[in-house]
């Protein structure tokens, strides 16, 4: 009566962020709930073969967030957590790496650093080595020559040293010159009739 009355719990859920070599970057535990019991029937079924597209509610703080910002979606009886952190998941045991809610978002990869604690307690966050390297200018390839302007300039420089010394040298002979009564009209505009 009760189930019918307030319906079925949601759906229990590890939620795991990056999956290394023996690593697990563990968000923590997350809800999925459907809306109907087939529709509970579909998350069961794409939950165990990866497939699972859709929203996913943190249990921390509630957050919804899509399931494609994640690498796996777990059902919360297919992966236990032992007292030393460790993680037992698909026949393996795995360390397990703490992903701030920062990093929930992130669609990056992630390492893993140890904490204080001691080397079991790992927290995850965001890797930005390749950022750092361009920064510092690693794996630039030195050049004495320097280029200014647009990458995808239509002039080179000798066409264009070309123009700029026809524009030196005066008009063009291919513009017609101004006929008589053009100029004389400019001159009256200028000077008035006096």
């Amino acid at each position: 009566m009760w189930k019918k009355l307030f319906g079925k719990p949601p759906i229990r859920v590890w939620v795991i962020k990056q999956v290394d070599d023996g690593l697990l970057h563990l968000c923590g535990e997350g809800h999925i709930e459907p809306g109907s019991k087939r529709a509970r029937e579909s998350v069961l079924t794409g939950l165990q073969d990866g497939t699972y597209r859709g929203a996913v509610a943190l249990a921390d703080n509630g957050l919804v967030l899509n399931a494609r910002l994640f690498a796996a979606l777990v059902p919360h009886d297919g992966l236990h957590l032992d007292a030393d952190g460790l993680a037992h998941w698909q026949g393996g045991v795995w360390r397990t790496s703490q992903v701030p809610q920062r990093c929930w978002t992130y669609e990056g990869a992630l390492i893993a650093r140890a904490t204080t604690q001691g080397p079991l307690d790992l927290v995850s966050s965001e890797d930005v080595s390749g950022i750092r390297r361009r920064a510092s200018g690693e794996g630039q390839i030195a050049s004495s020559h320097l280029q200014f302007g647009a990458a995808d300039e239509l002039e080179g420089e000798a066409e264009f040293a070309e123009r700029w010394r026809r524009r030196q040298e005066g008009p063009s002979l291919e513009a017609p010159p101004p006929d008589a009564s053009d100029s004389e009209r400019q001159t009256e505009r200028l000077h008035g009739d006096q």
